[in-house]
């Protein structure tokens, strides 16, 4: 997996916003999902390949900043991407992000891109490829609790990889199920609006909880859930943020990207360290059961992982490199004496520079 270096030159492949929903409306947005998915999973079935910590987070009373780095030894990237709840009421949005794909080899960086619009895809991905292994056998109802900017991309993931079109759906805002509504009109999903979290479960198969509020709610509690349904809950994703109530992850069987990052981070944060949870590579791979019995309760405690980011742009890097004419950026220097860097700063290499169009 090897990227090959243009020691030639500076640049180094750049995808836009533009860029992405370029891509996105060139390959067709269930097709981009399907195939993320499918790397997503080739990752986890070689775990033990990549380097794997806790990320970075600079917490603040207003959000998070976090870095998520990983590597497989031949390829390294990593993501910067913020949490910020409050970002809404002044116009901005509550997750930003950008990522690096660099060469381990040479240690140069081959792809800056946008991760906003990727992160929300990845995360998709990976909640539709954990339901494979652990939602009911010909689930067919999906209730999606929290209609923000992930909603209709979990709801699209869910199409396309497991099948499922009828989704009920509820927000405390009726404005963000109007949008989710209105932007899954032509998807081929049917979507039943709901007047609250109790109302919105009722005969469905799978939940899903994506809520934003940097606090420890209860969006779910024991008494609300049956058995036999599968909860991907993906709106914890830091310290002191959660959103299942203990008693329903203690009924359940839960499972977990990395443990070490999701007892710090996810909905088991409430539980100390006795509580036995799976890692899902363990099951993807078939060393672990997932769902065994139709009456089992299972949780998915989704924080985000560094390798489905590698994962993601990888898959990008692989399809604009396809491409002719992709995007780049001179983000590296590229003198002819590579040890002469303060030689880029006399005039005759200034000129020099200018004379070529650099």
């Amino acid at each position: 997996m090897n990227i090959a270096i243009n020691k030639k030159s500076s640049n180094v492949a750049f995808v836009s916003v533009t860029a992405m929903l370029a891509l996105l409306k060139h390959v067709g947005t269930e097709a981009f999902l399907l195939g993320l998915t499918d790397y997503i999973e080739q990752d986890y079935r070689r775990w033990e390949s990549f380097d794997k910590s806790p990320r970075f987070a600079s917490h603040s009373t207003d959000g998070v900043i976090e870095l998520m780095p990983t590597s497989d030894q031949q390829q390294f990237s990593f993501k910067y991407v913020n949490g910020h709840p409050k970002n809404t009421h002044i116009g901005l949005q509550t997750v930003t992000a950008f990522g690096v794909l660099s060469d381990v080899g040479s240690g140069y960086p081959v792809m800056l891109s946008e991760m906003t619009i990727l992160t929300a895809l990845r995360t998709a991905a990976t909640s539709a490829m954990m339901a494979k292994y652990l939602a009911p056998r010909g689930a067919t109802t999906l209730a999606m609790i929290g209609c923000g900017a992930q909603s209709e991309f979990q709801i699209l993931a869910c199409k396309v990889v497991l099948g499922i079109t009828n989704v009920r759906i509820y927000d405390i805002d009726p404005s963000a199920m109007a949008k989710c509504q209105h932007n899954l009109a032509d998807q081929g999903i049917t979507l039943t609006l709901c007047d609250s979290a109790e109302s919105v479960i009722e005969g469905a198969d799978m939940i899903t909880t994506c809520t934003a509020d940097k606090r420890n709610a209860t969006i779910l509690t024991s008494k609300m859930v049956r058995d036999g349904v599968h909860i991907n809950a993906i709106g914890g994703d830091c310290p002191g943020k959660t959103e299942l109530e203990a008693d329903l992850l203690l009924r359940a069987d839960v499972f977990v990207e990395y443990e070490p990052q999701t007892r710090i981070e996810g909905d088991i944060q409430q539980l100390d360290e006795t509580f036995a949870v799976t890692e899902m590579y363990r099951v993807i791979r078939g060393e672990q059961q997932g769902r065994t019995h139709d009456s089992q309760l299972t949780i998915f405690d989704g924080v985000g992982f560094a390798i489905e980011d590698f994962s993601a742009l990888r898959y990008v890097h692989d399809l604009i490199m396809q491409q002719q004419g992709h995007q780049q950026l001179e983000l590296l220097t590229n003198q002819e004496n590579p040890r002469d860097l303060f030689g880029l700063l006399t005039p005759a290499s200034q000129a020099s520079r200018l004379a070529v169009g650099e």
